[in-house]
C-alpha cells in the first residue's frame, strides 16, 4: 500500500516494519506498520492485528538507522493506547488499606509541622586549637585557685599568731608531786631531750625533759637529777600549761628560757 504523505525524518519507514520505545502500554504486540506520517500526527497499524493507532508527532523521536530484526522508533514519553489514540500513560499509585482503629498521618502534618525547621549554619573549631585553649584554661584556673589558697593559708597562721592561736597539746596523763623519772617515762616513755639545771635559789635544781612528738617539756624539781618529782608542764612556747609547785614560776624566771 502506498503512503499519502511522508513527513521529514520518517521516510526510512515507508517499507518495512517497525517498533515503538518504549512500547505502548495496553499494546501486547510492538510491531507496527506506518500508514501515513504528517507534520502534526503519524498514522501507524498493528502488524498482527491490523488496528490502527493516531500518534501526536510530538511525541515521536528519533528512527535508528538499524534496520535488522526491525527499525527503532524512539517515543519522547510512554504512552498508552485508549480508544484509538496514543495518551501519555499515567501510572496510578495504589493506597494501601488502613489498618484497623488507624488514621492517615498525612492529615496531621500541616497542623504538627507548619513549616520546615530554620538550618543554622556551625563552624567547628579545629581539634588542634580547641585542644590548646582548652589545657590553657584549666592551667589558668588551676593556678587561680593554688594562690588563692595560699593566701587564705598565710592569712590564717597570721591570724592564728596575732590573736594567741596555737596548736593543740596533744593530752597528757595525770601527773603529780610524787612522780619522778621512772614513773614519768612510764607514762610517757623516754624523752626526746634530758638535762639538769641547777637553781639561782637554794640547792634545789630543775631537770627538763623535752618530748619533741607531744610538743611539751617536763620539769622535775629537787636537790638532784634521781630525787627530782614532778613539778609542771611547758608548751613548745615554754608557758606553764600545768604546775603543782608554787615555786616553778619563780625556778624557771632564774634559769636559762627553756624551748
Amino acid at each position: 500500500m502506498s503512503v499519502p504523505l511522508i513527513a521529514a525524518g520518517l521516510a526510512e519507514l515507508r517499507h518495512g516494519r517497525f517498533s515503538f520505545y518504549p512500547a505502548i502500554v495496553g499494546v501486547r504486540h510492538n510491531e507496527w506498520i506506518l500508514r501515513r506520517a504528517t507534520w502534526t500526527d503519524i498514522l501507524v497499524a498493528n502488524a498482527k492485528t491490523s488496528e490502527e493507532l493516531c500518534i501526536p508527532r510530538r511525541f515521536v523521536g528519533e528512527v535508528s538507522s538499524i534496520e535488522a530484526p526491525f527499525r527503532i522508533v524512539g517515543l519522547v514519553k510512554e504512552l498508552e493506547y485508549r480508544e484509538g489514540v496514543a495518551l501519555p500513560h499515567r501510572r496510578s499509585v495504589i493506597e494501601m488499606p488502613l489498618a484497623v482503629n488507624d488514621f492517615n498521618r498525612s492529615s496531621l502534618r500541616p497542623a504538627l509541622y507548619g513549616r520546615p525547621a530554620g538550618v543554622v549554619a556551625i563552624r567547628a573549631e579545629p581539634d588542634s586549637e580547641s585542644r590548646f585553649w582548652r589545657v590553657l584554661r584549666g592551667s589558668v584556673a588551676a593556678g587561680i585557685l593554688a594562690c588563692v589558697s595560699v593566701m587564705f593559708v598565710v592569712r590564717d597562721a597570721h591570724l592564728g599568731t596575732r590573736f594567741g592561736w596555737t596548736s593543740a597539746t596533744a593530752r597528757l596523763p595525770n601527773f603529780n608531786q610524787q612522780d619522778d623519772y621512772s614513773s614519768v617515762v612510764r607514762k610517757l616513755g623516754n624523752p626526746t631531750g634530758d638535762r639538769w639545771f641547777q637553781s639561782a635559789f637554794g640547792s634545789r635544781g630543775y631537770r627538763r625533759l623535752w618530748y619533741s612528738r607531744r610538743g611539751v617539756t617536763l620539769i622535775l624539781m629537787g636537790a638532784s637529777p634521781d630525787n627530782a618529782r614532778y613539778a609542771g608542764t611547758l608548751n613548745r612556747d615554754g608557758e606553764i600549761i600545768h604546775s603543782v609547785d608554787a615555786d616553778l614560776i619563780n625556778e624557771l624566771d632564774s634559769a636559762p628560757v627553756l624551748r
